[in-house]
């Protein structure tokens, strides 16, 4: 299973920092709405290795985060959630508080799943508000990506 999130995890990075360039090489594209989902989808990302590791994040869900800053967050991201598949068993129970301040229980499995489908959706989301503001849209889907 290990093996598993490891090459979805290759994947969302991927993804992403395919993303990341296309707004980096279409700076007119960053609008408000752009900045705040790509955004929104790493700084989740960043919360969510931190609770499995127990730690206080450094980003808030909603933080707007400069287009120069996403590729470092996001190989940090990255980085994180490999490391979390080192050294935490997948079956581990997390206890965290959310946003609202609202106390869940969860596996390491779960979470690791949640963020992979979480950046996938928001992708999606990009995806079309970029292709409706005239860009090109890339290949995100993941049988693309293991062909």
């Amino acid at each position: 299973m290990k093996a598993f999130f490891q090459d979805t995890f290759e994947y969302t990075h991927r993804c992403n920092q395919q993303l990341i360039e296309v707004l980096i090489n279409n700076p007119e594209t960053y609008s408000e709405k752009i900045s705040l989902l790509a955004s929104h989808t790493l700084n989740a990302h960043h919360i969510w290795n931190h609770r499995i590791f127990g730690v206080i994040p450094a980003l808030s869900v909603w933080q707007h985060l400069d287009s120069n800053d996403l590729q470092h967050i996001n190989n940090e991201n990255f980085e994180h959630s490999k490391e979390i598949l080192q050294k935490k068993e997948l079956n581990k129970l997390i206890n965290y508080t959310n946003s609202k301040g609202q106390n869940f229980t969860n596996a390491v499995s779960e979470i690791l799943f949640h963020i992979v489908n979480h950046s996938t959706y928001h992708r999606g989301q990009l995806m079309s508000l970029l292709k409706a503001k005239g860009v090109e849209p890339i290949v995100t889907d993941y049988i693309f990506y293991k062909r």
